[in-house]
């Protein structure tokens, strides 16, 4: 120990990476709804095969059901964003998970193809609104807190989503019956948690200061650049779900080979996403998306010349690593650009990236890869991923200027890991 006062504060006061606050208790009570309403989700994985096989559906009539559920799941984001805003992020959330409890269970007993379909397409549009208000309620807290925050909400919901399709497998052996109390059951476990354990933190806006999302979207360049960025992204990335599986049994490989290797992407992830979030915490956001979707893309690249089972799991881990780069910077990407009177609309829009990738992307995969072969395919995903990295960096300057600056050491006391319940973090200071 020294005996001059003054050497100790000075290197403390150099030292540009401070050492971390502890994550308020907030951050933990949304991992643990995200882990359980993703490892009880168990339904919405076998639904095709319980409208076909339990229900006597045709392909074509069980695909439509499909697409309702995927209809109101974009639906879920906007209006998720919107009531996020209006009623509170707590109040939202309630909502969302005990309307999934109430919809799944009548989807699992709808006997009419109307009660079908209108089952279906509740439970898109109640399962999803979480979303959106639980990356608000992580925006609402200190900018220096937030990627740390969505890279652990990141990592429990694929946890979660890990648990369920292993356990699914298991227990749709008694019955598809049992997947959608199970489900409902969970929804309602992560309903109870919210209700214990997460305060409300939207900021407190004065009636007349409200703005409406349009006007204020068409001004935020760019809000809309990255927008359409991430619409791109998602609809290359997804090529992975819809165009790989038919890839591969093209070059031979079963569906167990398929899950074996898609089973993969979950392993890597939960491995690794926890080190990305240490590693790239503090890092500049434009850099590491710009390069995260380059991965992204030079993995889907690799499939127009792999043809083993070993060569495509490489090829999946190459672009799950860029995934891990993009999800890790995804949330704090956007709530650095939400203004905090538009934060839960402007996260419902972020959301709804993935959507729209999610309908984009298998209907211009597999018309490509009818039409022109899997080497276009592929090569089209590497250039994408090449277009997209132009893109990120082309606008890095005006993210950067919408980058919240972290101060230098932290000065709160590491034992306060509760916000309180009437703070507002995320309003003006």
């Amino acid at each position: 120990m020294t005996t001059h006062g003054t050497a100790a504060p000075a290197l403390q006061a150099t030292d540009p990476r401070p050492p971390r606050a502890r994550l308020p208790n907030l951050v933990w009570a949304l991992t643990a709804t995200h882990f359980v309403s993703r490892a009880g989700g168990v339904a919405r994985a076998f639904l095709v095969l319980y409208l076909t096989q339990d229900r006597g559906l045709s392909a074509s009539t069980a695909g439509a059901v499909i697409a309702a559920v995927g209809i109101g799941d974009i639906g879920s984001q906007l209006l998720g964003g919107w009531l996020g805003d209006w009623i509170g992020r707590r109040h939202t959330m309630l909502v969302g998970f005990l309307g999934t409890s109430f919809a799944l269970v009548a989807l699992g007993s709808a006997e009419t193809m109307p009660a079908i379909c209108a089952s279906a397409v509740g439970v898109g549009l109640m399962a999803e609104l979480f979303r959106p208000v639980g990356s608000a309620a992580v925006a609402d807290l200190p900018a220096q807190e937030r990627l740390r925050a969505f890279g652990v909400l990141f990592w429990a919901a694929n946890l979660g989503f890990t648990v369920s399709t292993v356990a699914a497998g298991i227990l749709v052996r008694q019955g598809y019956g049992i997947l959608f109390w199970i489900n409902a059951a969970a929804s309602v476990l992560a309903a109870l948690i919210v209700w214990r354990f997460v305060p409300e933190t939207r900021p407190a806006v004065p009636e007349t200061t409200r703005r409406a999302l349009l006007p204020a979207l068409l001004r935020d360049p760019v809000m809309l650049a990255m927008v359409g960025i991430h619409i791109v992204y998602f609809a290359m990335f997804l090529q992975t779900f819809s165009t790989l599986p038919l890839v591969m049994a093209g070059d031979g490989h079963g569906p167990g080979t398929y899950g074996a290797v898609l089973a993969l992407n979950g392993i890597v992830i939960v491995a690794v996403q926890p080190i990305a979030v240490r590693l790239l915490d503090g890092r500049d956001t434009a850099s590491v998306l710009a390069v995260s979707m380059l991965l992204a893309g030079i993995g889907g690249g690799l499939g127009a010349v792999v043809h083993s089972g070993a060569a495509h799991a490489g090829s999946i881990i190459v672009w799950t690593l860029g995934q891990i780069g993009v999800s890790v910077m995804f949330g704090a990407t956007f709530a650095n650009l939400a203004p905090a009177d538009l934060r839960g609309r402007y996260m419902g829009i972020a959301s709804t990236t993935w959507s729209l990738g999610a309908v984009l992307g298998p209907l211009l995969g597999t018309a490509l890869l009818d039409h022109a072969g899997r080497t276009t395919l592929w090569a089209a995903c590497t250039l994408t991923g090449l277009a997209l990295f132009a893109a990120v960096h082309t606008i890095a300057p005006a993210l950067r200027r919408r980058t919240p600056t972290t101060p230098t050491i932290d000065i709160r006391p590491t034992t306060t890991t509760s916000p309180n319940p009437d703070h507002r973090p995320g309003s003006p200071s």
